[in-house]
């Protein structure tokens, strides 16, 4: 590791500990004398959401929270459950070291998710999600959560 100080290519390692699923290690430079903090991660391979279109776009967690959220919306849900399965899905398809995954894929894996949280944020999720057009599509998600 460089010093950021003086630039010498040596330095120790004094403390090291997790911090936010990242390493924290404070260095000292063997040369200056002068410490200063690292942060290591694991780099994750890119992850490509094949649309249902056929087209590609990189994963966003950004955009996969906003759709929970939505779905979430006034429900007695909590934030890190939501979070957590945001981080799910992420280790899931990083763990694989898989680079594609379909937008079908990953709305499954929420929806069965929510299924297990909340109904009614399952039920808004899925209506977004399978593009229902009519009640009659309604009804029917709803049937099927009544007869399991």
């Amino acid at each position: 590791m460089k010093c950021p100080y003086c630039g010498f290519e040596d330095t120790k390692v004094i403390d090291s500990r997790p911090v936010d699923g990242r390493k924290r290690r404070r260095r000292e430079c063997t040369s200056c004398m002068k410490r200063f903090t690292t942060y290591e991660s694991v780099e994750m391979p890119m992850l490509l959401v094949v649309k249902k279109d056929g087209s590609f776009e990189p994963f966003s967690r950004v955009k996969l929270l906003n759709g929970i959220y939505n779905a979430i919306k006034k429900r007695p849900v909590d934030v890190t459950q939501v979070t957590s399965i945001a981080d799910e899905i992420e280790s899931h398809y990083a763990n694989r070291m898989q680079t594609q995954v379909t937008s079908t894929e990953i709305g499954d894996m929420v929806l069965n998710h929510l299924k297990d949280i909340d109904l009614v944020a399952y039920v808004r999720f899925a209506s977004v999600y399978k593009d229902f057009t009519d009640v009659d599509s309604f009804i029917s998600i709803i049937s099927e959560l009544n007869s399991n």
